[in-house]
């Protein structure tokens, strides 16, 4: 069965992620479940597992959750961070552009260019796009990352002016990559949302494995709790994602 955590996987945190896996294996195990040996970390870990009836765990965004995987998962729960300003298991987008210019207004950045990381993703696409249409304001979207560290790093470089980060990202950020960190600035916060939910397919039962995430949680080191930044597991029911809406994809305009 395929199990991953891809979410926050950065290299500096391989280990500690994956004695995190092995206390959730070793609880599942002892239930009866045939839990694998080691995390995957392919195009698995993404919407191709996701979609997998083999999905024992894995973590996914509250978009991707709501407009793509009804049916073919189940909410397992959602792993609490303990985001600045969110409630237990909520989180937000932090709005950065290059440090040493003036911190724009939201007026001003709906004309700077702006990175997307992908348009399946609630924290660098979906919050957004409400925070500024809640204002009558939009984005001008000149490029696509692929990941929440690329389009820092976009705008740190240069090639886009502006960009919105899921906040555990960017507190990972921080403590990983500070040199990267120190080359911008926060210019806004989104209001919280669910945070990323863990799940498993559709037609697993999803107590056991809750019960050994949440165990496992408890039986970290407290070194490793701190690295990865977990507090606990929270159950933010289904509909709490779903009552978000659904934005179209973003098209690219020119830079």
């Amino acid at each position: 069965m395929i199990a991953a955590l891809g979410m926050y996987d950065r290299p500096e945190l391989r280990a500690e992620t994956d004695r995190y896996w092995a206390l959730i294996r070793d609880r599942l195990r002892a239930t009866g479940i045939a839990a694998r040996e080691s995390l995957v970390r392919d195009d698995r870990a993404w919407m191709a597992g996701w979609l997998s009836p083999e999905l024992l765990l894995s973590q996914t965004c509250g978009l991707p959750f709501r407009a793509r995987l009804q049916g073919h998962v189940t909410l397992i729960g959602t792993p609490d961070f303990g985001v600045e300003g969110c409630a237990p298991g909520q989180y937000c987008s932090v709005l950065i552009c290059r440090a040493g210019m003036p911190v724009p207004t939201l007026e001003y950045l709906q004309g700077l260019r702006f990175v997307v990381n992908e348009g399946l993703s609630q924290s660098g696409w979906a919050a957004p796009l409400a925070h500024m249409q809640a204002r009558g304001l939009d984005l001008r979207v000149t490029l696509q990352s692929g990941g929440h560290v690329a389009s820092a790093r976009a705008v740190a470089e240069g090639h886009a002016d502006w960009a919105a980060l899921d906040a555990v990202t960017w507190r990972l950020i921080g403590q990983h990559d500070p040199v990267l960190a120190a080359q911008l600035q926060v210019v806004d916060r989104t209001a919280p949302t669910p945070g990323l939910p863990y799940v498993t397919a559709a037609g697993r039962d999803p107590e056991p494995i809750r019960a050994a995430i949440a165990d496992a949680i408890a039986a970290l080191r407290p070194e490793d709790r701190a690295a990865l930044g977990l507090r606990g597991l929270v159950q933010i029911p289904a509909e709490a994602y779903l009552a978000l809406p659904v934005p179209a994809l973003p098209v690219l305009q020119a830079d």
